[in-house]
């Protein structure tokens, strides 16, 4: 057996619990950003693809994403299902110093969040029984191959295409496929004259960006599987992304608007650590704060993209992961330096890195349309158009987000 590295294993065990934490954090900044009448449909949504992915990753999920190749295109389900050979172990590609489990525990992290990144762009539209098989096909048909042609030796990879924590892989599938059920689904059904936007809680965002923030620092770091100089770039790229991301973010938007604001301020800072993530481990810190002011600056502008297509995104996920996942990847091809981690910019990178992003967007977005096809032609995809004026979390799930001492509901009497 290979010798396992206390430190790296340390190292790992701690970016895993870090990029757990994220899915969380997630369910807070989309529950702050609401109405307090969805709050806990759109929360309950994050939290359960824990449990619906997890599950899928034990029975195959983990195997097909990074089992023998099977021609460039899956890995095979047999090796590693139900655990199989996911032992303690190193494995001499994935991780070689840190038992096998963890590489399969931390990538888990990853696909757990990947559908939950989607839940923003649909708020208050979706059946919850639907979108429970939604994220279980989704996952299985998009999420498993697209981490296999690139982090699995599938056939983008075989073509040098690289994305160091998932810009493609997750940001873009996640953030096209948002687009798309958006768009499917139609505009929220709002009662008349009131507002598209009226976050329930800005501090619950903030607090949900504090900690997706902190968590990104195992996201990204973590995917140099040692506790090493590459995971050192990574940790500082992210950091400094984030920082330039929120004031450059700000600067549009005062310019714009004439003053600034808090939920703008938090979600710069996202758009700039999604703009990084494929990038962190292959560029140097001042190649980095580039990233974030770009990332910033594009995914603030995709605004008027996302207009003219008049597509309802409830909190703009495509352009923040979407659009900033695809940015961060195409700059590996401007920025790359082959000291960090033997990927060198040029035209040849930028080419792949191109048709990459455009074959992950492309299949994410066509396999997703398949799926509300058939979901709605069962007739269980929509929310009714009263629930959801009425919202969500009641209706549904006989709860809400809060209840001060039962004042809202009146006298009894």
């Amino acid at each position: 057996m290979q010798a396992i590295n206390a430190g790296d294993t340390a190292f790992i065990l701690l970016c895993t619990a870090l990029v757990c934490m994220m899915t969380p954090a997630l369910a807070l900044f989309y529950g702050g950003l609401v109405k307090q009448r969805d709050m806990l449909s759109v929360m309950i949504q994050n939290f359960v693809c824990i449990g619906v992915v997890g599950l899928i990753w034990v029975f195959g999920g983990f195997s097909l994403a990074f089992g023998p190749d099977i021609g460039g295109v899956i890995g095979s389900i047999v090796p590693y299902f139900g655990m199989y050979h996911v032992g303690i172990e190193p494995h001499p590609t994935y991780g070689p110093n840190i038992p096998f489990i963890m590489v399969f525990a931390y990538q888990m992290m990853f696909a757990i969040i990947t559908p939950a990144l989607m839940t923003g762009a649909f708020v208050g539209r979706f059946r919850f029984g639907a979108y429970l098989f939604f994220i279980a096909l989704w996952t299985i048909l998009v999420y498993l191959p697209a981490a296999h042609w690139i982090w699995g030796g599938g056939f983008l990879a075989a073509l040098g295409v690289v994305d160091f924590a998932g810009g493609i892989v997750i940001h873009t599938a996640a953030g096209f496929s948002a687009l798309v059920t958006a768009a499917y689904l139609g505009k929220r059904k709002l009662a008349p004259g009131e507002s598209e936007s009226e976050p329930a809680s800005l501090p619950l965002v903030a607090l949900g960006a504090g900690l997706l923030w902190f968590g990104w620092f195992g996201f990204n770091a973590g995917g140099a599987y040692a506790a090493d100089a590459l995971a050192a770039y990574a940790f500082l790229n992210t950091m400094l992304a984030g920082s330039i991301a929120m004031l450059v973010w700000m600067f549009w938007e005062w310019r714009e608007n004439g003053r600034p604001s808090f939920s703008g301020v938090l979600v710069g800072a996202v758009a700039g650590l999604a703009t990084i993530t494929p990038a962190s481990g292959y560029v140097e810190p001042m190649a980095a704060l580039f990233i974030g002011a770009v990332g910033a600056t594009v995914c603030y502008h995709a605004k008027h993209v996302q207009a003219w297509l008049k597509i309802d995104d409830s909190l703009e996920v495509w352009r923040a992961h979407g659009v900033g996942g695809m940015t961060g990847a195409l700059l590996i091809g401007v920025l790359a330096s082959s000291h960090i981690n033997q990927v060198s910019a040029g035209i040849h990178q930028l080419g792949v890195q191109l048709l990459a992003v455009a074959i992950v967007a492309a299949y994410a977005s066509l396999i997703t349309f398949i799926l509300l096809k058939l979901l709605d032609g069962m007739n269980v995809l929509r929310v009714p158009d009263t629930i959801q004026q009425e919202g969500l979390d009641t209706p549904l799930y006989g709860e809400r987000a809060f209840n001060f001492w039962d004042m809202d509901r009146g006298n009894p009497k």
